[in-house]
Formats: C-alpha cells, sequence, structure tokens
C-alpha cells in the first residue's frame, strides 16, 4: 500500500453547501492521494486509498473529525431527541427481550435475555418454562470494569447442563474469547482461550472436554486477509489451560484431507452416536466438506477420516443422530431437501430423501425430534412449521397461531417429541410457543405488555415488475390512515445477498417512523432466497446488478403509486444490503431524498484485502479473477461515483471497531462523495467508537442510531427542521 501525506484541512464543501444546511461546523475535506491500477485492461482510480490504513493518525484524526461534525449536525435536527425518547419508551415497554434459546434434557433452558429496561443481553437459564430466571453471565460487570461495552457472541452448554462454554468480546469487535463456567458454583473453569470468534463449540458426549476453532495467532506485518486463514480445531479438557488445548483438525492438522487455507471447520458429536463429523465452510456459504470418523478415536494417531461431500453436493446444514447423518441439500432441489445417510456406509448414493419442499415454500431449516423431523418452511416473508412423519417425506403443515416467521428452538440432544419455536409476525411481538400433537401453546416464557400508543398498522404485500418482467416481493408496512398523495416519508430497504430474505419480525423501532406518517418498504430483491436458490443465484456475482435494477424498479413502483416522491423517498441497506442501497443511488440518483449506508460494503474491489473481505469471494467474486472482475466493479459504489452528479443526501453509518466492513469502506465513500456531488445536500459519516457491526450494541446504542436516521431522513424529506 502506498502512503501519501495527510493533512486535515480546514476546508469546507463549497460555500453554497454550507448554507444549504447550516452547519455548525466545517467540515473536514479529504485530500486525494491518487493510486490507480490497471486491473484486466481496465484502469482503476482509487483516490482515497489511503483511508485503508485506518490506525495511521492522520486517518483517525480525520475520522473523528466527521464524525464529531455529523454528531453536531444530527444534535441540530429539530426531532431527533423526541425520536430516542420514543425509541426508548417503544423499546423499553417491550417486555424482557429472549433470544437464542436452547433445551436441554430435564427441562432446562438456556437462553439470552435482555431484562426490561437494561442496555445488554445475559446468558441465563431456567428450569421449565415457568421457571425463575437464573443470570449465568452479566457482561455488564465487564462493561462497568472497563468503560467499554461487552457483549456475549454465542454460548453452548454441555449436555448433562453442567457447564456452559460461551465467547465474549469488547466494544462491538467480535474478537471473542471463549470461557467456560461451572453452572453450579457460578464460577469460571480455567482461563479464556483468545481468538474464538465463531460459534463453532461443541461438547463431546461425555461433557468433559470441548472442541473450538480458533484462529491463528496474528505475525507482525502479515495482510489483514491472513487473519481468518489456517484456523485450527482445538479440544481442550474442562480445567485445562488453553496452551494445552490440542489441534485435532484443519489445514495445517489434517494436511491429507485436501482443505484450503479459508476452510473453516467444527466438529459435531451427539450423546449415543459412535461418529464424530468434521463440517467445514468458509464462514460465508453454508456450503463445503463433509468428514466422518470414529468419535472414540479423536487424538489418536489412528484416527482415520472419510469424506463425504464437498462444496459440489450443496449441503447447507446437517444433524447427527445415532448411526444416521441428516443434511439439507439443494442440489436437484432448488427449494431444498432433507436427506438421511448411514454412517456405516458414507457414500451419498445411498442417503434416502426423508423430507421434500411443499410446492408453495422454499425449505428454510430442519430440527429433529426424538422421534420425527420438523421443517421450517419459507411461504415468502413467511416461515410455517412442517411435521415429517418417519416414511411421509411430503409432510404435514401444522397451523400457525397466527401469520409471521417461527424459529425452532434447539433441542441439542433430540430429547422431546415436542417443539419450542417463537412466532413474530409484522404487527405481532415474538411468543414462544410448544408444539405437541399439532396444537400450540404459549409458554409463558415471553410477556408482552401493550405499547404505549402505538399506531395502527397495516401490511400490504406487492409485486413489483422489475427491467426484465422478473415479479419482485415487496412489503409495505404503513398507518391505515395513509394517503396516497406522494407525501409519505417512505423509507425503501434491501439486503439481498447470501440468499437471507427479508422476513416477518416485530420491531418496536419500526413503529417510531411509522408514526411520523412513515411508510416501510422491504423488498426481497433477486440475491434473497425467497423464492429459493435461483433467485439468489440471480443476484450474485455476475448476476448482481439484477440486485440494485430490481430496487430501482421497487422505487419507481412506491412513487408511480404515489406511496413517495423523489422528495419523501429514502433507501436503506445494511452490511452487504450497502450494495442494494449504494449502486441503487448511483445509479438514479434522481428517485431519492436521502439515502443510509449502514456499515456497507462499498468498495467492492479492495474489499477482499481486508481480513473479512476474503471470505466473500464466493459470494461476490474476485478482482484477481478475469471473469469475475467486470461484475465486481460495476456492483462496486465507491468506484461508481461521478463528479458533478447531484446526489441525495446520504449518511454512512459504522462502528470503527467493525470487523465485518472495515470502516474504511465508509470513510473512502463519504469522502468520494463529498468531493463528487452537485446537488449541496450533506453527506455525513456518523460514527460510533465503540461499536463494530451492530453486534453487541447495547439498547442505548441501537436506540441512539435509529433516531440518527430517521431524524436524518425526516430533515432531508422536509418532516422537520434545524433547531434554532
Amino acid at each position: 500500500m502506498r502512503n501519501f501525506r495527510f493533512v486535515v484541512g480546514a476546508v469546507a464543501w463549497a460555500a453554497c453547501a454550507v448554507s444549504a444546511f447550516s452547519a455548525p461546523a466545517v467540515q473536514p475535506m479529504a485530500p486525494v492521494g491518487m493510486v490507480q491500477d490497471t486491473l484486466h485492461g481496465v484502469v482503476v482510480k482509487d483516490p482515497y486509498r489511503y483511508f485503508e490504513n485506518v490506525k495511521a493518525p492522520e486517518v483517525q484524526t480525520w475520522l473523528r473529525a466527521q464524525g464529531a461534525y455529523s454528531r453536531e449536525v444530527l444534535d441540530q435536527i429539530a426531532v431527533r431527541d423526541g425520536l430516542e425518547k420514543r425509541l426508548t419508551e417503544l423499546t423499553s415497554a417491550n417486555g424482557d427481550a429472549i433470544n437464542g434459546m436452547v433445551r436441554l434434557p430435564g427441562d432446562k433452558i438456556f437462553y439470552m435475555l435482555r431484562p426490561k429496561g437494561e442496555r445488554q443481553f445475559k446468558l441465563a437459564m431456567r428450569t421449565g418454562f415457568g421457571g425463575a430466571n437464573r443470570i449465568l453471565v452479566d457482561p455488564e460487570v465487564a462493561a462497568k470494569a472497563t468503560g467499554v461495552p461487552h457483549a456475549i457472541n454465542y454460548f453452548k452448554p454441555s449436555w448433562d447442563g453442567k457447564y456452559v462454554a460461551y465467547g465474549m468480546s469488547a466494544g462491538g469487535s467480535e474478537d471473542a474469547s471463549l470461557y467456560i463456567l461451572d453452572i453450579a458454583t457460578g464460577k469460571t473453569v480455567g482461563a479464556p482461550a483468545p481468538r474464538v470468534h465463531e460459534s463453532l463449540v461443541s461438547w463431546l458426549p461425555d461433557s468433559r472436554s470441548v472442541t473450538y476453532n480458533q484462529l491463528k495467532v496474528p505475525t507482525a506485518g502479515e495482510p489483514e486477509s491472513e487473519a481468518y486463514l489456517d484456523s485450527r480445531v482445538m479440544w481442550l479438557k474442562v480445567g485445562a489451560e488453553p496452551a494445552q488445548a490440542q489441534a485435532v483438525f484443519g489445514p495445517t492438522v489434517t494436511k491429507n484431507l485436501g482443505l484450503a487455507r479459508l476452510d473453516v471447520a467444527t466438529l459435531i458429536f451427539m450423546p449415543g452416536s459412535p461418529w464424530v463429523i468434521a463440517r467445514t465452510t468458509d464462514t460465508t456459504l453454508p456450503e463445503g466438506f463433509l468428514f466422518v470418523a470414529k468419535a472414540a478415536d479423536l487424538g489418536k494417531p489412528s484416527l482415520k477420516w472419510t469424506r463425504i461431500s464437498g462444496y459440489d453436493d450443496k449441503i447447507t446444514a446437517v444433524e447427527l443422530k445415532g448411526n444416521d447423518l441428516y443434511f439439507m441439500t439443494h442440489k436437484n432441489a432448488p427449494r431444498k431437501q432433507v436427506m438421511k445417510l448411514d454412517l456405516r456406509k458414507p457414500q451419498l448414493a445411498h442417503a434416502q430423501l426423508v423430507a421434500a419442499a411443499p410446492a408453495n415454500g422454499v425449505l428454510e431449516d430442519f430440527s429433529l425430534t426424538r422421534d420425527g423431523l420438523m421443517g421450517a418452511v419459507r411461504q415468502g416473508t413467511e416461515i410455517v412449521l412442517r411435521r415429517y412423519a418417519t416414511g411421509n417425506t411430503t409432510g404435514e403443515a401444522i397451523a400457525m397461531p397466527f401469520p409471521g416467521a417461527a424459529r425452532m428452538t434447539e433441542d441439542l440432544a433430540h430429547a422431546y417429541s415436542d417443539v419450542v419455536y417463537t412466532l413474530s409476525g409484522w404487527t405481532q411481538m415474538p411468543l414462544s410457543f410448544v408444539l405437541k400433537d399439532n396444537v400450540s401453546t404459549d409458554t409463558g416464557m415471553r410477556v408482552n405488555p401493550v405499547l404505549p400508543n402505538a399506531p395502527d398498522v397495516q401490511v400490504e404485500n406487492v409485486e413489483v415488475a422489475s427491467y426484465d418482467g422478473a415479479k419482485v416481493p415487496m412489503t409495505l408496512l404503513y398507518k391505515k390512515s395513509l394517503q396516497r398523495d406522494g407525501n409519505n416519508p417512505t423509507l425503501l430497504t434491501g439486503y439481498a445477498s447470501y440468499g437471507f430474505s427479508e422476513t416477518a419480525g416485530f420491531s418496536p423501532q419500526r413503529l417510531a417512523w411509522i408514526e411520523q406518517g412513515g411508510v416501510i418498504a422491504l423488498a426481497n430483491v433477486r440475491g434473497s432466497g425467497v423464492y429459493g436458490d435461483a433467485w439468489y443465484r440471480a443476484g450474485q456475482k455476475a448476476t448482481k446488478s439484477n440486485t440494485w435494477k430490481d430496487g430501482i424498479a421497487c422505487a419507481q413502483y412506491l412513487i408511480d403509486q404515489k406511496i413517495a416522491s423523489p422528495k419523501t423517498l429514502g433507501v436503506m441497506g445494511t452490511s452487504a444490503g450497502g450494495i442494494f442501497v449504494g449502486r441503487s443511488v448511483t445509479a438514479a440518483p434522481q428517485l431519492f431524498a436521502a439515502a443510509i449506508f449502514d456499515v456497507g460494503v462499498m468498495d467492492a474491489v479492495r474489499a477482499e484485502e481486508s481480513a473479512n473481505g476474503i471470505t466473500n469471494i464466493s459470494e461476490f467474486g474476485s478482482y484477481k479473477n478475469a471473469a469475475e472482475f467486470p461484475a465486481l466493479l460495476e456492483m462496486s459504489t465507491y468506484h461508481q461515483v461521478v463528479d458533478g452528479t447531484a446526489y441525495p443526501a446520504v449518511m454512512l453509518v459504522h462502528g470503527i471497531n467493525d470487523p465485518r466492513v472495515d470502516v474504511w469502506h465508509s470513510a473512502k465513500t463519504a469522502a468520494r462523495l463529498q468531493a463528487a456531488t452537485s446537488s449541496a445536500k450533506p453527506i455525513l459519516l456518523r460514527l460510533d467508537l465503540q461499536a463494530g457491526h451492530g453486534m453487541g450494541s447495547t439498547a442505548t446504542q441501537r436506540n441512539a442510531q435509529a433516531a440518527d436516521i430517521y431524524a436524518f431522513l425526516l430533515w432531508q424529506m422536509g418532516k422537520t427542521t434545524l433547531k434554532p
């Protein structure tokens, strides 16, 4: 990387730009330090590459100055403080928040709990649905001791319920260390194991040792893209020091298996099964390798791994039970199916179909019970349950208590015949049910009070014809009193990567927007998995342009239907959804009043030079690949910004500790837009110095961010003003 002298200049945008929104301070402009690369015969200009050295003092100075400037501007928006107060009221009134439930034999239930009115999730457990909460780990203790927010990233209880392994990180970094807690004493056993970022933690059947995936120790001066390469599965006995852990799997350990440096592995055990399964992915796509060995041979020279499958077998989820491996695949089944393989003959040719997707849905997930299999089936934005009895591959539909998306609670040991699931709708708060004999009964674990003065919300599902005739599903949320006069503040959102779909779920934060007269429009453009694998692949790599072309079609629909107008339409995308929002804005800036680029992938060309960017090559492509480079350049917002274009107002939102999408994505794009736009509308860079990609952020941080986003949009849509 080339270095350039950097000076934070006391240079304003331009007189007209400053007066256009009464800037309370001088916004620092970034000097150009042009780098030009010739990639496959194409000259690619990169005027702000020096921002990639985020730790450089001059870059830090510019980032903090931008953040301070944006903070001053946002604090002057008249409705901003009232929005944060209302968001706090709505989210606090929502009762205790519960997620990530896990069931073990003996009616033991583990979960993440954020008690009403508190900032952060804690690790908790109870015995039985009606049991009392027992707090096992409270990250606020570490936060108060250090002054830095802490969060629990994942947890995995031992089979006998005596221990729980969990990962905790600080400041939104997701740089988790693995701890083991003795539940009876409430004390940590042994020292924490560092660099255990992923939830790839498994207990051996005797509950006295654990395996986990650990990143290698970084070497001074190595490229950031080395961070996730050559990870290893470590085997640690409870009470032993992490330095005593034994490496048992990984590209530098099991060298004869043909693993790539990016193959990240986990081991899967099950009480009552003599087998151990090794599963690898690149952490981005769920497909990868599967191997099987005798669990009793783990750590012995005699251990022999037998390969079951590779990427081309398109296996996306697995569960182990006795001698059988159940796996979900989309090979020759674009809406997915579940197969069963007897591990005594571990060749996929012997696998048998046990669950097929219905004609009107996509098999999203599955879970084994003591005596059957339950499937989760996507039908548009809803997810319903379907029971597959032995021998019935078509399954039986289960009536849901209300329309929404059902998420099954993990029954790790397959110990129960009933199924616990949580159901949440666009207008219904989440409730947890136990399903017995096709009858759903409220567990009583969640108590949902009536929200104060909540608006009456209408849900409308529409289909939008895209540029090529494809029908794009979009869900609209708005007050039932909505007038279609083009004057409604409207926020179009999309994600559309990895096959992830916009899904029904209750959000008290959305209510704060809707009660301002706002409309939420959630688009399942191509790149999502709403219609299965084919819809996803139609928005990936060479076909990625469909993602923002579908988004532009949805924007035009909202305008044509007089739901919004170019003066009241905003667009937002988060993380990989940065491609959706960034390219929608750069391709059709005339359609939007404002946009939110939230921790977005903005520079798709240079992304793979970062630690997490290399893991996303399988999703977006590599600039080093001549066939993939053109599409990658086209999807890169930073490279598609054109000087002298009248861009809408843009706020780029980022946590400075983001390990998934480096903050330089937003920094480079903010600098480029500030220099290029001719509209005199603000380009703000909102930074949180104690946050990352959003994981681990406290309720206070989330509400403050939402207030800033909504206030910025309403201001730019002419629905509010700056304070006198």
